[in-house]
């Protein structure tokens, strides 16, 4: 199964409007004289069950001069062109940004508005785009529709399985001969040397740290630029790595990727999973260094040294 860009992604998200849009024909007053034969839809224009049938049968018609990709929607490739000239026709009256597409500067746009029009039917959850309200539904139903077409695993996001991908792209001849690890090109093996080796020829200027590769040095140097360069497309809030960004989408989509084997408790981040498992384990990782006493919660310490201090409590 290749995967997919965002151009595609994009289509996607297009093709759902055009989902919608067939629902309303179906249900609106008007008769549906025009019934789809695979699925039963009806429709009350012929346009408008030419563009479902070409959702059944993949059908692209309208072609990218320049880079060959196709589309089912004429106003899809023209939104696509805007990647090649550049145009950037779309800016945002309130912080500047600019945008290639429309469905993308309206989506921005929620960042200020707030508004979050795509609600969930199974909870009180709202999301600003409908891809995100597809992915919170998949923490309800468990579907995991994103399949590796080399080993048959299933993930629950598309971005998921682009990351598993890279497992197979590691099996070629680009080999370690210490460990014996794979990697999909020489620059990859290269960098994977240098764990070999301890080297750490890229040196950061301000502070003197060094790293192993341009890539960790460039990533380390956020730390004195401030650069955040990871954005939430629903709060706006900006990250300065990509895990922690994917770490606090969690919040807008809801999921919960950590279960407890103990009790099933589910649990969005690390941290919180790990501090549970102390019920069930007795952890106790808080040293009291007055006396043998030990914690299972940071709290429980300090509330416990003020009986050392002979403060009140």
């Amino acid at each position: 199964m290749p995967l997919k860009d965002e151009s595609e992604v994009l289509d996607e998200i297009k093709n759902h409007d055009i989902v919608t849009e067939e629902i309303s024909d179906k249900t609106s007053s008007q008769k549906s004289n025009f019934t789809c034969q695979q699925c039963g839809k009806g429709f009350s224009l012929k346009a408008s069950l030419k563009r479902h049938m070409d959702a059944h049968s993949g059908k692209r018609p309208y072609a990218c001069q320049q880079c060959g990709k196709c589309f089912n929607r004429k106003g899809t490739l023209e939104d696509h062109m805007s990647i090649h000239t550049k145009e950037k026709p779309y800016t945002c009256p309130q912080c500047g940004n600019c945008f290639t597409q429309q469905g993308n500067f309206n989506r921005h746009m929620r960042v200020h508005t707030g508004e979050k029009p795509y609600a969930c039917k199974l909870c009180e959850k709202s999301f600003t785009t409908k891809l995100n309200l597809k992915y919170h539904i998949n923490s309800h139903t468990g579907e995991t529709p994103f399949t590796c077409d080399q080993c048959e695993r299933s993930f629950r996001y598309n971005i998921t399985l682009k990351r598993h991908m890279k497992i197979h792209l590691r099996e070629s001849s680009f080999t370690c001969h210490q460990c014996e690890m794979s990697f999909s090109d020489s620059k990859n093996l290269t960098n994977h040397m240098i764990t070999h080796t301890g080297e750490k020829p890229h040196m950061c200027l301000q502070c003197g740290k060094t790293c192993s590769n341009n890539t960790n040095l460039a990533v380390h140097m956020r730390v004195h630029t401030g650069e955040k360069p990871f954005t939430c497309p629903q709060c706006g809030r900006s990250f300065r790595f990509i895990g922690n960004l994917q770490t606090h989408m969690r919040v807008h989509t809801g999921e919960r990727p950590y279960i407890c084997p103990h009790c099933g408790n589910r649990f969005k981040f690390i941290g919180n999973f790990q501090v549970h498992m102390r019920i069930h384990t007795g952890g106790r990782p808080y040293k009291c260094l007055e006396c043998d006493e030990s914690f299972t919660y940071k709290r429980d310490l300090k509330h416990h040294l003020l009986t050392h201090s002979g403060k009140d409590f």
